[in-house]
């Protein structure tokens, strides 16, 4: 007989209980479909919100553990201390579903993901790459230019964010990852951690307006580009280097031309060549200063921590299906 498979849609909240109310009742909805195949339950990471939570009021016929977390410590974190918890703390599972809990990651998708997991032979993340965006077209222009700039300059493509899903036998990589707490895609792309898409298309929010500004992206953005610290690094001395090699050689051809033909205006070369040299002395510096932190890191060792989770926790709070 065919085995119920234990699913745990991990997602974490900032002042958005509404939208996560109605998320759960399409959880409920998606579980009594899927009954004989899958056994649904939800970790919720409350990142320091400010709006009171009624769990006790909720109806939904599945298990939920909140996670309250003692300050808010943003999306990608409060992502990493439900991927610790449950790595530590629960035992009996199969599958972690990552998602965002104001609807832009349809409850639906979660079988496609599955069902794209098991082909794997559970052997990859499966990630939900965009067919369809429901965002402006000002968030969709900005996007189209973080993924060139991200793939120039760490030589990988993001087109995914976190909704995704884990199976048990990677979970255990996944939260020995520390770039994970900056960013949990970028994290797995820069791990090695076998992945693969399935193409999906973007919700609409439930309820209100989403929490991110334009601070945030950015910030969000940013944080996913620092993971990959030491490629950045090389691509820095690389472009350094470059630049001081073709300033070397625009004085060169100065002097040339100052020296030996009668093109030179008074004056013109000793100009020319000043502020070259302060270019190619900016450009070492930069040089100097990168070589420098890359070193300064790469002689630091940091054994991964998979009990960080503990630090951050004040209570857990769970609610066992009605």
């Amino acid at each position: 007989m065919k085995s119920t498979k234990k699913i745990y849609c991990l997602t974490p909240i900032y002042n958005d209980w509404e939208s996560f109310n109605i998320l759960l009742t399409h959880l409920e909805k998606l579980q009594s479909e899927n009954a004989t195949e899958y056994n649904f339950s939800v970790i919720a990471v409350n990142d320091g919100s400010t709006e009171e939570h009624l769990l006790s009021k909720n109806k939904a016929g599945i298990d939920i553990t909140i996670i309250n977390v003692k300050i808010n410590i943003g999306h990608q974190r409060a992502i990493a201390v439900g991927l610790q918890y449950i790595h530590n703390e629960i035992a009996d599972y199969d599958y972690v579903v990552v998602m965002d809990s104001d609807g832009e990651d349809k409850p639906e998708h979660i079988i496609s993901l599955l069902s794209k997991t098991n082909a794997s032979g559970k052997e990859k993340i499966i990630f939900a790459q965009r067919n369809k965006r429901q965002e402006s077209a000002g968030f969709k222009i900005g996007y189209y230019f973080y993924k060139k700039l991200f793939s120039y300059l760490t030589g990988q493509k993001i087109s995914f964010g976190n909704f995704s899903s884990i199976p048990k036998g990677l979970l255990g990589k996944v939260v020995h990852q520390n770039n994970i707490w900056n960013h949990y895609s970028g994290g797995i792309i820069q791990s090695k951690i076998p992945y693969d898409m399935v193409l999906l298309d973007r919700g609409k929010r439930y309820k209100g307006v989403s929490k991110m500004n334009f601070n945030s992206l950015i910030l969000h953005g940013l944080s996913s580009i620092a993971v990959y610290f030491d490629q950045i690094s090389i691509k820095i001395l690389k472009l350094s280097l470059t630049g001081i090699v073709l300033c070397f050689l625009s004085v060169t051809y100065i002097l040339i031309e100052k020296l030996f033909t009668d093109y030179a205006i008074p004056g013109w070369a000793s100009s020319l060549t000043l502020i070259i040299s302060g270019i190619i002395l900016q450009l070492f510096s930069v040089t100097l200063i990168v070589l420098l932190l890359q070193l300064s890191t790469r002689k630091n060792i940091i054994a991964p921590n998979t009990k960080i989770y503990l630090d951050f926790i004040e209570n857990i709070e769970k609610n066992q299906a009605l």
